[in-house]
């Protein structure tokens, strides 16, 4: 796994050693971010469910101006701390070690994100959760997007009852990308 492009382009990364983490495949994260490309420059990243950082770090290395990650699995924050001090970009990084859940609450009040890139675990139902939270909050721009890393069986016929419009759906083997944003009234 590398940073794919920008000014860490080219830079290995570490992976957490457990089979509960699916690292975002290179291939999987060129797509994403050729598709955000006109979005990432100069703007607030916040990475649900972290992992090893390379979402978040390839969103600075784009030119995001901040990226805030949120893990809480141990050996994960280790690896984010080690990645980000690797490809130096820690000092436009912030770590929160908790759970999301919890952590979304504590970032209230602060400068909302200009995107919201989650990746929980499948099938757990986490992200109806999240999205949950984040209805409630301030914490995404008002022209902002959201983007969920799911299970192509994850069912989110929810959306739109909860507010939610998607806008895209990019199908990959086993999984997809949504990216949603909050329904104008």
């Amino acid at each position: 796994m590398r940073v794919i492009a920008g000014e860490a382009r080219s830079l290995p990364l570490k992976t957490v050693p457990s089979d509960s983490i699916r690292p975002t495949t290179d291939k999987t994260k060129e797509t994403l971010f050729n598709i955000l490309a006109p979005r990432i420059p100069g703007c607030r990243f916040l990475d649900l469910f972290s992992g090893s950082g390379a979402i978040a770090i390839e969103a600075l290395s784009r030119g995001a101006s901040y990226a805030c990650l949120v893990e809480n699995y141990r050996p994960a924050i280790r690896v984010i701390t080690e990645n980000l001090n690797f490809t130096k970009m820690q000092d436009r990084a912030e770590l929160i070690k908790e759970d999301v859940r919890l952590a979304l609450p504590r970032l209230e009040g602060r400068k909302a994100f200009d995107i919201i890139f989650m990746d929980p675990p499948f099938e757990k139902g986490l992200e109806k959760e999240v999205l949950e939270i984040l209805r409630g909050s301030r914490l995404l721009k008002e022209d902002g997007l959201i983007i969920i890393e799911a299970s192509v069986h994850t069912d989110f016929s929810y959306l739109e009852e909860m507010g939610y419009e998607l806008n895209r759906y990019k199908k990959y083997k086993k999984h997809a990308h949504l990216f949603i944003t909050p329904r104008k009234e």
